[in-house]
């Protein structure tokens, strides 16, 4: 008996929406990824947000771990969320859906753009404070910003240059993402500093999509393109790891002075082994753990000071045995 071209119609239809429900699942799974956690109880103080740039980029990790300690400290239901890999749509997204759940606040890192200070508008009016770590968007409706004084940190990278280099200095800049705000305060707090003197320049700048693979990469174009390159300076977390294969793989021979950005184990290791000559140490559990303390504080009222500047030293060889990591806190 033949079947109708009706039945045939919705056999196939229904086909193609469990094939196209099943993918728009794993497509949304492999995008980006939130923890499975036990559902908050009226237990917990609050119920707060973190939602990261790259859900296992290892400085991330760092500010939950602090976010953690404070959370537990004060009995706070933390949920930690974030892309697979870096990228602000998805990042926007997450945030979004943390104001479509009602958390009671949202600590995340700024997006440049109109629809993160909308979407930040979005959930003031909702009664959800959000605040910025790591990379601020002073233009939006953000309640405050904990994290890093940004363009001081590129101008210290920018005095690292200065106070251990003679002559003229030519320099290529590794740089995580080009649209990320931290990392183009740090490049105009480095070009600042560089304006004191006339001798050092720079001739060119690469991105590595805040990986060590493209940090290299990045690195070997650098120096094909620019020979006269004698300077290397790293603006995000694994550049300087990643600048550091880069130049063994095109220029093993080449001396060349680098300053890299945090204090990853590898980063130290190689400071130790002189093969970076500086790192802008960040703090980035204390970013955490300060973010849940000034989120308890907006549950109640404004601040008065909506900056708060976690620390940022310089580490070179002679003071890296003896400086105190962030995960050794």
């Amino acid at each position: 008996m033949k079947k109708s071209p009706q039945i045939i119609l919705l056999i196939l239809g229904g086909t193609l929406f469990v094939i196209s429900f099943i993918g728009m699942n794993i497509y949304g799974y492999k995008t980006f990824y939130i923890e499975e956690k036990i559902v908050p109880s009226n237990d917990y103080r609050y119920h707060f947000a973190l939602v990261s740039e790259e859900i296992d980029n290892e400085y991330w990790r760092l500010i939950e771990q602090g976010a953690r300690e404070a959370a537990a400290k004060h009995n706070i239901y933390l949920e930690y969320v974030g892309p697979l890999k870096a990228d602000n749509d998805q990042l926007l997204k997450l945030i979004d859906r943390m104001v479509s759940v009602k958390v009671d606040g949202i600590i995340t890192q700024g997006v440049e753009g109109k629809r993160f200070v909308d979407l930040v508008q979005k959930s003031v009016e909702r009664g959800i404070p959000i605040l910025t770590v790591d990379t601020d968007v002073k233009s939006s409706a953000r309640k405050a910003y904990v994290g890093t004084d940004n363009f001081y940190a590129g101008q210290l990278a920018g005095e690292t240059v200065i106070n251990n280099t003679t002559g003229e200095q030519y320099v290529g800049i590794v740089t995580g993402r080009f649209d990320s705000i931290n990392q183009q305060e740090r490049l105009e707090g480095f070009k600042e500093a560089i304006q004191t003197t006339g001798r050092i320049h720079i001739v060119g700048m690469q991105e590595s999509n805040i990986t060590q693979i493209g940090a290299a990469q990045a690195t070997y174009s650098l120096l094909r393109e620019h020979p006269s390159i004698t300077v290397l300076v790293g603006l995000s977390a694994l550049d300087g790891i990643g600048m550091v294969e880069g130049l063994q793989e095109i220029a093993p021979n080449k001396d060349v002075y680098m300053t890299a950005f945090d204090i990853l184990p590898e980063t130290l290791a190689l400071i130790r082994k002189g093969e970076i000559n500086a790192t802008i140490a960040q703090y980035p559990k204390e970013m955490g753990f300060e973010a849940i303390e000034v989120m308890i504080q907006l549950q109640q009222h404004s601040l008065l000071e909506n900056e708060i500047f976690t620390r940022t030293i310089v580490v070179e060889k002679e003071n890296s045995d003896t400086f105190l990591r962030e995960d050794d806190r």
